[in-house]
Formats: structure tokens, sequence, C-alpha cells
């Protein structure tokens, strides 16, 4: 069985990290990760990814630690490496990520859910934070860079420094999830993100149009000003020429509501 399964339905793609007990990853769970991503990426009919966890108690509790004391200096390198290479496909990916934190979410577990664009949690699920330093090292899977970029240089080094885990309705508070759900279960919990994500699937909404925006926030946030904006300007270029901005123009001046393809 895959580390990572896939599954895809409604116009949402949902991949689920599936590595007993903890859903730690391992260079095995990181390369189906990324086979699921790209899998995600190149199917049409999915218009959202969701990221979950398998089970009750975690949506990823980062790297296996037995394995890394066993490994040389040379894997753990190339290990991270490739990990940082698979999240930042998930990132890049233009299509609207969701990670759904159904359990506790640390290490690299948090590393995963920063590069999703919108984090949503189960209230009372579980603990989030990044805290690496009580290992001796540091959070190295993007956790330094993305939490930097999300909350705020101080914030940022206040919580990686301390090593202080979070419930999720503090991590809201703090910017680093977007919303907070209540369910008695698990599979509740997924049920409603998904209903969430299918606000983003055609024909309701133009998701061409919201993979595209996404492009230009992430990319775009890494640029000047100047630059970012004539990256913004190629995309709507993109964008004038879609089946969904002909479809949107049309029934904005009809007075009825659009029908979208994501085409």
């Amino acid at each position: 069985m895959p580390h990572v399964e896939y599954h895809a339905e409604g116009g949402v793609a949902q991949l689920t990290i599936n590595v007993p007990p903890a859903n730690c990853y391992s260079y095995a769970m990181m390369q189906d990760l990324d086979a699921a991503i790209l899998r995600a990426r190149f199917d049409a009919e999915a218009h959202v990814i969701v990221v979950v966890g398998a089970g009750e108690k975690f949506f990823c509790a980062g790297a296996d630690i037995r394995m890394l004391k066993g490994a040389d200096p040379t894997f753990k390198y190339n290990f991270c490496l490739h990990a940082n290479e698979t999240i930042a496909r998930l990132e890049q990916t233009p299509k609207l990520v969701i990670a759904a934190l159904n359990g506790h979410c640390v290490g690299g577990g948090l590393e995963i859910a920063l590069a999703a664009d919108i984090r949503i949690a189960r209230r009372g699920a579980g603990q989030c934070g990044l805290p690496e330093v009580a290992l001796g090292v540091l959070p190295g899977t993007g956790g330094t860079q993305r939490l930097t970029r999300l909350i705020g240089k101080s914030a940022a080094i206040e919580l990686m420094a301390e090593g202080r885990t979070m419930d999720f309705d503090e991590a809201q508070k703090l910017g680093v999830v977007n919303k907070v759900f209540d369910a008695p279960s698990a599979a509740d919990f997924v049920g409603q993100v998904r209903e969430y994500a299918k606000r983003f699937v055609p024909p309701a909404k133009a998701s061409l149009a919201v993979g595209l925006l996404k492009r230009a926030c992430q990319t775009g946030g890494e640029l000047s000003l100047l630059d970012g904006l004539a990256l913004e300007r190629e995309l709507q270029q993109r964008l004038f020429q879609s089946n969904d901005a002909i479809e949107g123009l049309a029934a904005y001046v009809e007075k009825r509501t659009p029908n979208f393809t994501g085409r």
C-alpha cells in the first residue's frame, strides 16, 4: 500500500498520509507524496487538493526520528532536499491546496501544512508547532522560511526558539491556521473540509482563476513589486483568453449565474 493514498471525487483530489501510528514521514513517504501531488496536478478533473492524515489522532507528527538517528549525514541532507522539493511542488501547483489538520500537526507535519494555501483544523484534535530545537536542530523542511513569511520574523523566531506547541484555536489567532471546525470525529471533519473545498470547484467557481491567482501570490510574493505586477498581467492575459472569463463576463452582463468549467 502507498504511504499516501489518492482519491478524487467531485472535483476534489484527497491525498491521505497513511503511515501508522503517527503518519511520520520518511523518504518512502515523501516519494509517495511527490507522486500524489503530480497525479493531482495532471488530473484535469481535480480542481482542489485536500491533504489529510489517516486516523483520528495525527495529521503528521513530522520526520521519522528513528530513521534519521541511524542515517549518515549525506542521506540526511538529500532526504531534506527531496522533502523541500516535494513540498515546494505542492506549493507551486496551480490548484488550491487545503491542509485538513485532523490531529496533531508538529515538526515536519506543520511544514507540509504551511505549504498549503489554506489550513483548516479540527477543534480540540491536537497540537501544532515546530519543536525541532528540542532535538538540537531547526525546522529544516521550509519551516523557518514559511512560518516567518506567514506570521512575521519576531513571532516565528519566538515560537520556534521556545519549541512550544499550541492548540488550534491559538494557532488561528496567530494566523497559522485559517479556520477551526467543530466535528465529532475525524471522518466528520474531513467531510466538512471536502464540502468547503467544493466551493472552489466548477460550476460554482472559476477554478482556473483560483489556481492562477494562487500562482500570482505564491510567486509574485517573492518578487519585486514591478516584477510581481508583470507576472500578474501575464496571468491575467491567460485568463482573459479562457472559457471561464468569457462565461463570467457574459453572465454578469446577462444578470445570470455563471456556469464555470475550469477551462
